[in-house]
């Protein structure tokens, strides 16, 4: 399997617009440029980091050491503010592994995409089969979720947009379906098999015990195969995809986070508040929404995209 790599500076600052509006431009404007910031310009900043979700537990301790910093320098500036600001964030990244795997010799390599409805689950598995077919891997996709034909169709969509083939058999229940096609995976020798599951509420047992189900069928078709399981969340949906990624993680074992539609949220900081609390790794970032709009995700290209 070939590993694709996808950053692009300049689509993601674009895409992180809202974002840096809502959190770097705010604080240029509220915090005044004397050279010694008080306790009232601190406060603002508080709100601002607030206001952007990076959640309240979070924003106290940027604050709490950008206080203990800008005691030792003269000159308490706005520049000074960003600087330390921008450290502080990145360390935040520190012991969390936001890099893909670095070498896969055995195939198919398989995707388990899982989510709620709406979090653009389909939208991530058509951007990431165009990204490894585009290497010249042989990717499959899966449509696993027989409850909704309509997200079968979205997905048959994208499969004809990127031109991969799609398994289908919308008679069968999730787990036959993903049987069936890792058979089918496993004999023609596919690189890439990207499966897309039934969206779901975290409250619905019915359907998380549905990937509990699936995940067993894996081990069984394809024992020690390699796995990544990826919960895709909505980056407009702000606290909710904290309550998202608490709760899924509970029923399986997230291996890592796809962020989307951050081109349409100002309100970036949580994938900084998700890191901070839940240290699952961030894999990919939606900035749009083009087939090649979907990037691999690196903690300091991410916050540079926010101040710059």
């Amino acid at each position: 399997m070939k590993l694709f790599k996808n950053i692009n500076f300049e689509k993601l600052k674009n895409g992180l617009n809202k974002s840096r509006e809502n959190l770097v431009n705010k604080i240029s404007e509220k915090i005044s440029g004397k050279a010694n910031l008080d306790e009232n310009e601190l406060e603002k900043l508080e709100e601002i980091l607030i206001s952007s979700d990076i959640g309240v537990p979070l924003t106290e301790k940027l604050i709490d050491e950008i206080k203990k910093k800008i005691v030792i320098h003269k000159e308490r500036n706005i520049t000074l503010i960003r600087n330390l600001l921008f450290t502080e964030m990145l360390k935040i990244f520190k012991n969390i592994s936001t890099e893909n795997f670095t070498s896969i010799n055995s195939k198919p390599f398989i995707y388990l995409i899982i989510g709620v409805n709406g979090s653009g689950k389909t939208t991530t598995i058509g951007k990431l089969a165009y990204n490894y077919k585009t290497i010249g891997n042989k990717v499959m996709v899966v449509a696993a979720d027989t409850f909704r034909a309509a997200a079968n169709e979205q997905l048959e969509v994208w499969a004809k947009r990127v031109d991969v083939p799609i398994f289908r058999n919308d008679a069968k229940d999730p787990s036959s379906v993903v049987y069936d096609s890792l058979e089918i995976a496993k004999n023609e020798n596919y690189d890439v098999v990207l499966i897309d599951t039934a969206g779901r509420l975290h409250t619905k047992k019915d359907l998380m015990d549905e990937l509990s189900k699936i995940n067993s069928v894996i081990g069984k078709v394809i024992p020690h195969a390699p796995k990544e399981t990826l919960l895709v969340l909505d980056a407009t949906s702000g606290q909710n995809a904290i309550i998202q990624a608490q709760e899924f993680n509970k029923i399986v074992n997230i291996d890592g986070l796809v962020i989307t539609k951050l081109d349409g949220s100002a309100k970036g900081g949580i994938v900084l508040q998700i890191s901070s609390e839940k240290k699952i790794p961030i894999k990919f970032i939606g900035v749009g929404e083009h087939h090649t709009d979907l990037q691999n995700f690196e903690a300091e290209q991410f916050i540079k995209a926010m101040f710059d």
